[in-house]
């Protein structure tokens, strides 16, 4: 009994493990019908549910809106909620439907329009007939039908959608060059049978001669000719519909009964909109306007037209009864999968009580020869793969061999240079200028010992030839001894650099010059990527038997793609302006070295982090790993990559001297120019285009001097930001470049900069340049002097007489608002105090304070002139905040009081 329910369980378990898997859906495409109420409407609906069905990870939500705009922009806004992939709308009426249809396209949702268009172009898709064609084709019909002579009426769908809009554009183009063809009148039926016969039995009876009725659908035409028997039973009036729908209710059976004379096909596009839409989701081609043809059907085609949409409906049948055989095929091969699986328990057990010894060795053998034929197929994929990578070994063998023996060829020349410049630098040259030089030359000397000491250490990392010498040392004062290097660069460019921590020392066993050289590019990095006022943090901490050191800082930041790639060897990230791309593959290497890990984390613009790990302890180390007592000094001959080169001495530049912004990504360029220039202007300095057109909001210079080719934005980019915006519009721009072609130095000038110097340039003529457009500044703000605003020939720009029409019109409109401040007038402007200050002693030589003051005395001599004013009422009217501060503002500007002023000028 007991083994009885042990096969009863093993055979419950087996059932259950061979349930269907539920498969999920992958997209949910929302349907938005106008109205579902019409045979036609219908027709749209399954011809889009049978092409989706051939999808099964696809989910249709279908709304119907009832003819209802508003109910159908609420619906769209439902669907919008549920997180639909892709929307297909049948806009009910094109103006109110078009606002939350391109909601739904700026949110980045594909919008396949049908039949009916929107009154934007922001839609990704449309699939309709051409309802301009379809009237068109109807109106040639009627012309043809009648012979260029007789009466019709129009009966049209809703006045403000798109299909009855455009069949009425098509229908009087085509009759406008038959005036023998009149159009009596034009109903509105709103494209629902029983407001068209109402419509038309108020109107019919007004017309007994009428020819012809043109319905723009096929349930206002069936209406029309029930309204045309009822009036005139008498008469055969013709009546000409639109849709063309097969079926024993549509209007071919129409046309076939002779209960209307001619119908004009317009097809659903369901099938259509069904199949674009997958094509959208499935990123696969498909076009964005999608026109269906049209035709008219009458009695001379509509037999055969009929026999083939009876066959296709019959043909469509048959595919739903073969959709439901397989249906039903599949649900027996549910079942016959869960059967299997109980066979498969039954010859499990059948196995364990050795009744078919006898069939599992032939099942065994079979599977063996199948094993073999698998085996042989991965024998010959793996003798494919290690080809490959013996190939790709010896590839890359020979770029390290390459490397390698240029590396050792850099060395000696390297040796020559760096020998006899030391040397030179020993000896005691009187000539600043010379020594700068030198020191140029040494550092860009050992910036290239440094990339081929790099190259070397690859080398002997793929070669195996280096090996850790550990040695127990404090890793707390290792960093802090690193950080020494780098104090002077973060205090110049005023960067928070600090080690934060909470131990005083801990004793890590690691190889110094690894360590030294994996932390040093980290820092390097940082400094490389974070701006001015930034912040680089080393977070040192103990988690359990590591150690972890943390580089943060707040620069540019790393995207996705630049952390997956930090540590391929030559990677360089869009970030990356500079570099070789070895120092991250190089530091990792050093790491693992250590058993270790290194990461990196961030995001794009908004910092980076790498986080060194190293196990406490020797238990990691190899005893080969140990090293001697006693250790060499870590060399520290390339700290030139952060230390600036020799500080100038500071010169004495006045405050009220004119601030000069230089642009330059190459620093060396960036530090001749600013030593050229720091002591007549206070100079200022950014090594990118973004943080240089932040400096210059921030700011706003006297004048800029700016690189074309720069990183993160380029000069002309720069310059037509800066001539464009209100804060900055009136700032002269010079642009440095090599590009000295006529075509390129016209388009500087069109960027509205205000010179174009081509590299090499000469000194003095930058630096007479500059006192130039200063000068020409100068003499432009002394012409205004005294008249308060410039002219129309002062030689401003247009932003910038625009800028001061403003700011004298704010300031007129509250002249007696004692409260007017600079602050309230910038916060209106849109700009800081700062701002406002700089830009209106740019163009006037003054601040607005003056520009205020000036303007309330102006008007206060008006007020003096008019003798019924009393002092208190002007200096109220004038926005002084008292008569006696009046008084002796006014005696301070004019000499005399405003009594004896009024007095002399009675």
């Amino acid at each position: 009994m007991p083994m009885r329910f042990v096969l009863i369980a093993f055979l419950l378990l087996t059932l259950f493990a061979g349930c269907a898997e539920k498969q999920r859906e992958n997209y949910v495409i929302g349907f938005s019908q106008c109205t579902g109420d019409d045979e036609w409407r219908r027709a749209m609906l399954d011809g889009m549910e049978r092409e989706l069905a051939f999808h099964n990870n696809t989910k249709l939500i279908f709304k119907d809106a009832h003819a209802n705009s508003a109910v159908q922009v609420k619906q769209i806004e439902e669907l919008l909620q549920s997180g639909i992939h892709l929307l297909i709308v049948s806009p009910n009426e094109s103006d109110p439907l078009t606002p939350v249809i391109e909601k739904v396209f700026r949110k980045g949702i594909p919008v396949v329009v049908v039949d009916r268009r929107t009154s934007s172009p922001y839609y990704t898709a449309y699939v309709g007939g051409d309802n301009y064609q379809v009237g068109k084709t109807v109106g040639e019909y009627i012309v043809t039908l009648l012979r260029g002579e007789g009466k019709i009426i129009e009966i049209t769908g809703l006045p403000r959608s798109s299909p009855a809009s455009d069949r009425h554009r098509g229908l009087v183009d085509a009759l406008a060059g038959q005036p023998g063809i009149r159009r009596m009148a034009t109903l509105n039926g709103q494209w629902e049978k029983e407001i068209a016969k109402k419509q038309l039995r108020e109107t019919l009876p007004r017309f007994p001669d009428l020819d012809l009725i043109f319905a723009q659908n096929e349930v206002m035409a069936m209406g029309a000719r029930e309204v045309c028997n009822e009036v005139f039973p008498d008469r055969k009036i013709r009546v000409i519909g639109v849709d063309g729908l097969p079926g024993q209710f549509g209007d071919i059976q129409m046309v076939y009964d002779g209960h209307i004379t001619a119908t004009a096909l317009y097809p659903t596009g369901g099938e259509e909109a069904a199949r674009i839409a997958m094509n959208i989701l499935q990123k696969q081609p498909y076009q964005k306007e999608n026109l269906l043809q049209t035709a008219i059907i009458d009695s001379s085609n509509v037999r055969m037209i009929k026999m083939q949409t009876d066959k296709m409906i019959s043909q469509q049948n048959d595919i739903e009864r073969q959709q439901a055989r397989i249906d039903e095929q599949l649900e027996i091969y549910q079942t016959q999968r869960g059967l299997l699986y109980v066979m498969t328990g039954l010859f499990i057990v059948s196995i364990i009580l050795g009744s078919v010894a006898l069939y599992s060795l032939i099942e065994n053998k079979k599977i063996n020869r199948e094993l073999n034929s698998k085996n042989q197929e991965i024998l010959v994929q793996r003798n494919r793969i290690q080809d490959i990578a013996e190939k790709a070994q010896e590839a890359t063998e020979s770029k390290f061999r390459f490397f390698t023996n240029i590396s050792h060829e850099f060395r000696t020349p390297l040796t020559l240079i760096l020998g006899p410049v030391e040397e030179l630098l020993k000896q005691k040259n009187e000539n600043p200028a010379a020594r700068k030089n030198l020191s140029l030359v040494q550092k860009n000397a050992k910036r290239l010992l440094w990339l081929v000491n790099q190259l070397m250490d690859f080398r002997k990392i793929e070669s195996g030839k280096i090996r850790v010498q550990a040695s127990g040392s404090d890793i707390v004062a290792f960093i802090r001894e690193l950080m020494l290097p780098f104090d002077q660069v973060a205090r110049k460019r005023r960067i928070d650099f600090r080690l934060i921590t909470t131990l005083p020392s801990l004793e890590v066993w690691f190889d110094r010059d690894m360590m030294d050289k994996v932390f040093f590019n980290l820092l390097s990095n940082a400094f490389k990527f974070t701006s001015d006022w930034g912040r680089i943090h080393i977070h040192l901490s103990r988690i359990s038997d590591h150690v972890v050191i943390k580089v943060q800082d707040n620069g540019s930041g790393l995207s996705e793609t630049d952390i997956a790639g930090a540590f391929e060897m030559f990677y360089q990230g869009k970030n990356s302006i500079k570099g070789t791309g070895l120092g991250l593959p190089l530091s990792r290497e050093f790491v693992e070295l250590h058993q270790g890990t290194i990461i990196a984390d961030g995001k794009k613009d908004e910092g980076a982090t790498f986080t060194v790990t190293l196990p406490l302890g020797t238990a990691h180390l190899r005893p080969e790993d140990i090293a001697d007592p006693v250790a060499d000094p870590v060399d520290r001959s390339v700290d030139w990559t952060i230390a600036e080169t020799e500080e100038r001495p500071a010169t004495a530049v006045q405050k009220d001297q004119p601030a000069v912004l230089l642009i330059e990504d190459n620093e060396d360029l960036l530090g001749f120019m600013a030593g050229l220039l720091q002591n007549h202007y206070q100079v200022s300095t950014a090594t990118d285009g973004l943080a240089g057109l932040d400096q210059c909001f921030e700011t706003v210079p006297d004048l800029i001097v700016c690189d074309v080719m720069l990183p993160g934005m380029d000069g002309l980019q720069i310059t037509s930001t800066l001539k464009a915006d209100l804060r900055t519009s009136h700032i002269p721009v010079i642009l440095l470049t090599a590009r000295n072609t006529p075509e390129q130095q016209v388009e500087g000038m069109q960027a509205r900069a205000d010179m174009y110097l081509t590299k090499p340039f000469s000194p003095q003529f930058l630096q007479e340049s500059i006192r130039s457009l200063l000068a020409n500044r100068q003499l432009l703000r002394s012409a205004q002097i005294g008249r308060g605003m410039p002219d129309a020939e002062a030689g401003l720009s247009r932003l910038d007489k625009k800028f001061l029409n403003e700011l004298r019109a704010l300031i007129v409109s509250r002249l007696d608002d004692p409260g007017l401040t600079v602050e309230s007038l910038g916060k209106e402007l849109g700009l800081s105090r700062v701002q406002l200050f700089r830009k209106t002693k740019a163009l006037l030589g003054g601040g607005a304070n003056d520009l205020i003051l000036n303007l309330r005395l102006e008007k206060a001599c008006s007020l003096l002139l008019n003798p019924d004013l009393t002092m208190a009422e002007i200096a109220d009217q004038t926005g002084f905040t008292s008569q006696s501060y009046f008084s002796t503002v006014f005696k301070n500007r004019f000499g005399v009081s405003p009594k004896d002023w009024r007095f002399v000028k009675s």
